[in-house]
């Protein structure tokens, strides 16, 4: 087999939510450990005034690119932005675009999606189903495609104690439920979305699971690989260690408690907390892709699912996260903290709304009345109620524990190992 970086020379690429986190790193490591790649194509919608060109220009003037910067001081040029709104008819995309895109994209990696939990159901499903839907047509009309990466979410099949790595059946057609939310006003459809979820947390994990299924449904000849993270934190190694450019889910809440901020929130100590580093992810993405496309020739097409997961391999617990947290804070603190660190987990839900109110309502309080009383802004009530939000949306997910069957990207590390060595030139490229 051809090592990975070879195998993505000459390719072109084609990459959907390359502005999100995880699209960033996928592009950036993409660009610098495959050098060979021809081109990047990402579809990109303007945002605030700014054209797709100049968005993903700010992009990669972040400190994520300093390091493809200095081994490749040209890679911009491999980048072409594609202004395209997924939500909209043909994907928002000019006939001269969809002719290039056809005619020479050979890797498509679809990451785009909601990331907001509690979205409404009729939002979640344009963004999670519908664009999923129109890119897989869009990739049935691509003469030279080789392999469709599709990013879902461990958490798709939460409702399950054991999550194996196949597609399974959803809670509703989808192809049903679009059809009904179509002549449904928002009211109704608000009114029947908890009936629908049935013992899924939120509209995110369901959508996904529902566009698992489309992917199954509407891939036909396609080589398609669907990739499960659990939950994607800051990167472990590349391209340099902690790196993440949001306070979304954990991110914020360890912040939080860094700062003093929160000191309390709802989680079993003994339940496994499924963290995994978003480079971790990435690599599993890119060589999913390497292995289906560089062996679609010598085996039957299969849908291929990796659970990218670390419960199973390196579990690390909640209680485990509350010691680290304290920790690390206390002996390494942070600038301007609102008290001293430490966060207590609490299992009873009781129990933590009461030192909800005593340890974060009271104290925020006091102090926007303290700021009130000298002439400045209130802002630490604020602050907590989107704190309380966030905890509420991870609730769940804090509360629970899964057994992930890995045994695809055990496969995958299997194969792969000999290439994450083999390819280290003068020019840092980093292993796969």
């Amino acid at each position: 087999m051809v090592t990975i970086p070879e195998y993505y020379v000459g390719k072109n690429v084609l990459i959907t939510g390359a502005t999100g986190f995880m699209g960033k790193v996928l592009l950036e490591k993409l660009l610098r450990s495959c050098p060979g790649v021809k081109a990047a194509y990402v579809l990109v919608r303007p945002k605030a005034g700014q054209a797709p060109d100049a968005r993903i220009a700010d992009m990669i003037n972040c400190k994520l690119f300093d390091r493809l910067r200095e081994d490749q001081p040209d890679f911009a040029g491999k980048i072409v932005a594609i202004n395209s709104d997924l939500t909209q008819p043909n994907l928002d995309l000019s006939a001269e675009d969809q002719e290039t895109l056809t005619g020479c994209i050979n890797v498509v990696f679809h990451c785009a999606a909601t990331i907001r939990f509690n979205e409404p159901l009729k939002d979640a499903m344009q963004l999670n189903v519908l664009a999923t839907q129109k890119m897989v047509s869009l990739a049935h009309r691509m003469k030279h495609l080789e392999v469709f990466i599709h990013v879902s979410t461990a958490y798709a099949n939460c409702d399950r104690e054991l999550i194996e790595e196949v597609v399974y059946p959803p809670p509703v057609d989808y192809r049903k439920l679009i059809d009904t939310l179509e002549w449904m006003d928002d009211k109704l459809v608000s009114l029947m979305t908890p009936r629908l979820l049935g013992e899924r947390p939120n509209t995110y994990t369901y959508t996904k699971a529902l566009a698992e299924q489309l992917v199954q449904q509407e891939c036909g000849n396609l080589n398609i690989a669907i990739i499960r993270p659990s939950i994607v934190g800051a990167s472990w190694k590349e391209p340099f260690p902690g790196w993440i450019d949001n306070f979304n889910g954990p991110s914020g809440i360890f912040i939080a408690a860094g700062k003093g901020i929160l000191r309390t929130m709802r989680a079993s100590n003994n339940a496994v907390a499924d963290l995994v580093p978003v480079d971790v992810v990435i690599n599993t993405t890119l060589a999913a892709a390497w292995y289906s496309g560089s062996q679609r020739h010598a085996r039957p097409r299969s849908l291929l699912v990796y659970n990218c997961t670390t419960g199973g391999t390196n579990p690390f617990h909640w209680g485990e996260v509350e010691y680290c947290i304290n920790m690390t804070f206390k002996t390494n603190p942070l600038e301007q903290a609102f008290r001293r660190p430490n966060v207590n987990l609490r299992s009873n839900p009781f129990t933590n709304q009461y030192w909800t109110t005593v340890s974060h309502t009271l104290p925020a309080l006091l102090y926007d009345g303290f700021l009130m009383l000298t002439g400045q802004k209130p802002r630490m009530m604020k602050t907590i109620t989107r704190l309380h939000k966030a905890m509420m949306v991870l609730e769940y997910f804090t509360s629970h524990s899964w057994v992930w069957n890995t045994d695809n990207v055990t496969m995958l590390i299997i194969f792969s190992s000999p290439n994450c060595y083999a390819h280290v030139s003068a020019s840092r490229h980093s292993r796969l």
